[in-house]
Parts: structure tokens; sequence; C-alpha cells
């Protein structure tokens, strides 16, 4: 049951920041070197990339660890 409210709640959490992140690539209001860097050689998307395979790492991490938890917890119970 917790798994599937933390999993819920992840992907919400997901949702919403790819929405920000297509809100955020159609308004290319800032200007400065190192964004004009990265959005020329296409290297945001790896940017964003990383940082996608680093948050799904941490959250299968997490549910991984909440089940053998939870498989312990269950143990210890009479």
């Amino acid at each position: 049951m917790i798994v599937r409210k933390a999993l819920s709640g992840c992907f919400t959490l997901f949702l919403m920041c790819l929405s920000l992140l297509a809100s955020a690539q159609q308004q290319n209001t800032e200007k400065g070197p190192v964004n004009e860097f990265f959005r020329s050689n296409g290297k945001i998307y790896v940017v964003v990339g990383v940082l996608v395979i680093i948050f799904l790492g941490i959250v299968l991490f997490l549910v991984r660890l909440d089940r053998k938890i939870s498989k312990l917890e269950q143990r210890q119970q009479p």
C-alpha cells in the first residue's frame, strides 16, 4: 500500500516536472553564454536526461528498500 502511494506520488511529481520543462522550452527568455552553449549544441537534453536517470535510480532504490523493509517487518510479527 505504501509502495503504491509512493509510486503514484513520484509519478505525479514527474508529470508536474515534465509540464514545467515543456513550458520552459517554449520560453527562451534567458540569454547567457552557458544557456546559449547548451541549447546550440543540443546538450541541454543530455543534462535533462542525466537528471532523469539519477532521479529514477533514486526512486527505484527507495521502492526496493521499502519492499525489503516490509518483508522484514512481516517476518517479525508473530
